[in-house]
């Protein structure tokens, strides 16, 4: 006898519908799953028929044959034990065929036949609602996650034994309903209140947060560069429920949401240590899972002691800065991951770090070659997409001692919300949202400069020897400028800020 039900697993960061097709037939027992599955998935087989027998159901031994459609997709979830058991339950002719036909099934299975939750479940709930599915059945663990998508029916359930239950008829299932607290939000206690002095480098990270820029801080050990970066998402507009639910994917996938977690609304803050893998960074694997960029979107990548990343590492991230996703090609598939970050680094002037200081106890001990050596770790394509180079200087001691309050990053953050609505409104006919992610045609369009203006930029071009990309950066941080200036049109004194924000670190001089 043949049954088909419908289970879920993930390709990239959407969720991926499977057919799990099943035929029982007289002959000799055995059972056979094939359609691309790896070695969790194989496995299923033995927990399916130990946890429906734990349920109180001894099937006959037959010839048992499992297709995983399409097969030509490997499958790496073990998720799909219940859809699995469910199938095999109808092929017996224990389920009726109806009552399985537009429900999605996705929970792993213990030996006792109790539901584990998986990594996926809302991609796969969003999926299976696209596809006009009107019921998912998933381990009470996973229900929080499942009911953030609407139109769709969540049923939670403890074990594999009430699943049949109920659709046998013998029961009745009411549908899971949101825990009143299933959101992930973490309270700050990061502000900008705490950061004394470094004016300069606070009025930088403004502009960047404002703007979306990527920002790289060039200082002595000890001035705050990590202090500074880490305040950062404190200053950042809250997420949209669009952005909320990207991300909340993209932590289902990779794991990180807690148990009977919720949406995720509080921009990422990612900070990989430096001896992070290019496959960590980006993403990869047989079946590709998301790295550290992905798991940034829409939130900071946070890149401490930048030189001391391997240099293969360093350049992976020149694509993603540029066009804000990540393509992994595999044998079986090729995965694109999204990537709209904000990058912040921060790095010493050299090896020991304290070249250019002006203290003349911390004396430079590193020899030119060591320190050419140092700063050609990052290349200058890389250098060439982060917008913002700012030198962070010793913090003063009158500073450190005044009792002065420091702005707040509530403050803050109330004008960096207005210049997004500004840059929202304007860039809403390009479906996109901040200045960072303009091209140079929306430039020419979105961004006029006065007569003056374009004087001094090109002055600027021609002494700095800029590069086209350096040009258009140059202009996007200074409409950002002024835009937190309410300034229709870019002044002098905006490109004249943004040429200092653009040169301020000496990199070149290093």
């Amino acid at each position: 006898m043949f049954a088909r039900t419908h289970g879920g697993t993930t390709l990239g960061v959407d969720g991926l519908v499977i057919d799990v097709e099943v035929d029982s037939s007289a002959g000799l027992p055995g059972f056979d799953l094939v359609g691309l599955a790896n070695t969790a998935v194989r496995e299923s087989k033995e927990r399916v028929r130990t946890a429906i027998r734990n349920s109180g159901i001894n099937l006959q031994q037959k010839k048992v044959t499992v297709n995983l459609a399409p097969a030509g997709i490997r499958k790496d979830s073990a998720g799909l034990d219940l859809p699995i058991a469910i199938a095999l339950l109808a092929a017996y002719g224990i389920i009726p065929a109806e009552r399985i036909e537009r429900s999605l099934f996705a929970s792993e299975l213990s030996l006792e036949g109790d539901c584990r939750a998986v990594q996926g479940i809302l991609p796969i709930t969003i999926t299976a609602r696209e596809q006009g599915y009107s019921s998912i059945f998933v381990a009470c663990d996973n229900a929080n996650e499942a009911l953030l998508v609407d139109g769709i029916t969540v049923y939670g359930i403890q074990n594999l034994h009430e699943a049949i239950a109920f659709l046998t008829g013998k029961t009745s299932l009411s549908p899971s309903v949101p825990n009143p607290s299933p959101s992930m939000q973490t309270v700050s206690t990061d502000d900008f209140a705490d950061v004394q002095g470094q004016f300069q480098a606070k009025r930088a990270l403004e502009i960047a947060a404002a703007g979306g820029h990527n920002v790289l801080m060039v200082g002595v050990p000890g001035s705050g560069k990590t202090m500074l970066a880490r305040r950062v998402s404190s200053i950042l507009p809250p997420l949209t429920r669009e952005e909320a639910l990207d991300i909340t994917k993209i932590y289902s996938i990779a794991g990180l949401l807690p148990q009977n977690g919720g949406l995720v609304q509080t921009r990422p803050f990612r900070s990989p240590h430096h001896t992070a893998s290019t496959t960590a960074m980006i993403g990869g694997g047989s079946v590709p899972r998301p790295g550290e960029v992905t798991l940034a979107h829409h939130g900071v990548l946070f890149l401490d002691e930048l030189p001391e990343f391997s240099k293969s590492t360093l350049e992976v991230l020149r694509q993603p800065l540029e066009d804000k996703k990540i393509c992994i090609s595999r044998i079986n598939a090729s995965i694109v991951f999204p990537s709209d970050i904000m990058l912040v680094c921060a790095m010493n002037p050299c090896p020991c770090g304290y070249y250019g200081d002006e203290s003349p106890k911390n004396e430079c001990i590193c020899s030119p070659n060591e320190i050419r050596r140092y700063t050609r770790k990052i290349s200058g394509p890389l250098l060439d997409r982060i917008d913002i180079h700012i030198r962070i200087p010793h913090v003063a001691y009158k500073d450190l001692v005044s009792t002065k309050n420091a702005e707040s990053s509530a403050v803050i953050a109330k004008r960096v919300e207005a210049a997004r609505a500004i840059q929202q409104d304007r860039l809403a006919p390009c479906s996109i949202s901040c200045n960072a992610q303009m091209n140079h045609a929306m430039l020419k369009r979105f961004c006029p400069l006065s007569k003056d203006a374009q004087s001094m930029l090109e002055m600027a071009f021609h002494r700095f020897h800029l590069s086209a990309r350096s040009y258009d950066r140059i202009i996007k941080v200074a409409r950002t400028i002024s835009d937190l200036d309410t300034q229709m049109e870019i002044l002098p004194r905006h490109i004249a800020e943004a040429i200092q924000l653009r040169h301020d670190a000496g990199l070149s001089d290093l």
